[in-house]
């Protein structure tokens, strides 16, 4: 009885703060900030936060949320940073002691090379038996010289896997930097886009509140829009790159992000992704490295504020702006690249190509493999054009 009340009272003097499933263990979020930096926890770690980022993403829309998730995104991020910068000391530390060693080989493969052809001419054909006392002397000088090839062919070996090794190595370490540098835009981003949030909404929430509803009210449109087609199942293998034009298709329904929700709201991808959809598309048509999901995990009061003037976003390191045209500029616009169209008046949103004749060639992000389809495979004319999307990026 006492070993069991100690038990309980332990349980109360110290919050839970792993749980043990299937011989996994699970950090509650709550106790991110109790889990060690170094590299034997940093997994944990980083598993702890990116668990934190995923429920606040999923929870009610308030301006305090978001600027939590935010805040956990950013800490994720930073933790993700020092992990590769540790990852990049440490395999520097590995690469020079190769260097070391493959300078070394190299010089003692050279050396003996230079050696064993010198024997090899001297100790050949008839001079070989000619300077040898008798025939076992000239035998046990050949077996030496094969021993020696033997040994040469070894350090070869060595040295070829040695180059094989530095060579990953490198890669490697160019592969972390490129991460590093990724990872280090997208902290700038995420700075940048909290900063935003708190400028645009003056850190008040009443105001916050207000854009929300606003972007709701632009996210059930998308909705509706959906519902009238016969709803929005996932997607698979949606992604299609250099198909009819220089950039990538996305769809709205991909299983890659169809289920998440779009930044603190209770909508889902699949339902009302069109229009971030779309700015990714137009992203990957200017060289930026920006997918759907990217998007939708910001503030939908930055992304989704349907015919009021947009906020400025960043995300990935890109910093994309947006502004709205008559739809009657659209051949104009096409003559300088594909544009974003919005169709019944803010319902849906899809990227038009180009104009082939008569037919306007787009990209839908609801059709499954929607990509460089004429306008009437969505069941659309240029009618149904109401505005223009136009975006930029820097």
């Amino acid at each position: 009885m006492m070993r069991n009340g100690k038990s309980i009272l332990l349980s109360f003097l110290f919050p839970l703060t792993f749980l043990v499933i299937g011989g996994v263990s699970f950090v509650l979020a709550d106790d991110c900030d109790n889990i060690p930096s170094d590299q034997a926890n940093i997994g944990n770690k980083i598993a702890c936060l990116a668990s934190k980022v995923s429920q606040l993403s999923s929870q009610a829309g308030t301006l305090k949320n978001q600027i939590a998730q935010f805040d956990y995104q950013i800490k994720l991020t930073s933790l993700k940073i020092q992990d590769t910068q540790d990852k990049i000391a440490l395999l520097g530390g590995r690469i020079n002691q190769l260097e070391v060693s493959l300078n070394d080989l190299t010089n003692a493969f050279s050396g003996r090379a230079v050696e064993t052809y010198k024997m090899s001419r001297i100790e050949s054909s008839l001079a070989f038996l000619l300077s040898a006392s008798d025939i076992d002397s000239a035998v046990s000088r050949f077996h030496y010289l094969q021993k020696i090839q033997e040994a040469d062919r070894s350090l070869l070996e060595k040295l070829q896997e040695a180059q094989t090794t530095y060579q990953g190595q490198k890669i490697d370490q160019e592969t972390l930097q490129k991460q590093l540098k990724s990872q280090q835009a997208n902290l700038n981003a995420q700075k940048t886009a909290k900063n935003n949030l708190l400028s645009v909404t003056k850190n008040d929430e009443a105001k916050y509140q207000n854009l929300l509803a606003q972007a709701n009210a632009q996210l059930a449109k998308f909705k509706s829009f959906v519902n009238s087609r016969g709803g929005s199942s996932i997607l698979d293998n949606q992604t299609k790159c250099n198909e009819g034009w220089s950039g990538c298709y996305y769809n709205q329904r991909d299983s890659l992000w169809g289920n998440i929700f779009l930044g603190g709201t209770s909508y889902l991808m699949k339902d009302s992704g069109c229009l971030v959809t779309s700015i990714a598309m137009l992203a990957s048509h200017n060289g930026k490295n920006v997918k759907p999901n990217d998007i939708a995990s910001l503030p939908a009061v930055f992304t989704n504020q349907g015919d009021i003037k947009w906020a400025p976003f960043s995300v990935n390191g890109v910093s994309v702006s947006i502004s709205s045209d008559s739809s009657s500029k659209l051949d104009q616009y096409l003559s300088s690249g594909p544009v974003i169209a919005q169709l019944y008046y803010g319902q849906h949103f899809i990227v038009i190509l180009r104009k082939d004749g008569d037919n306007y060639i787009m990209n839908d992000p609801f059709l499954p493999d929607g990509y460089n389809k004429p306008l009437s495979a969505g069941g659309y004319s240029v009618s149904n054009i109401t505005n223009l999307r136009l975006v930029s990026f820097n």
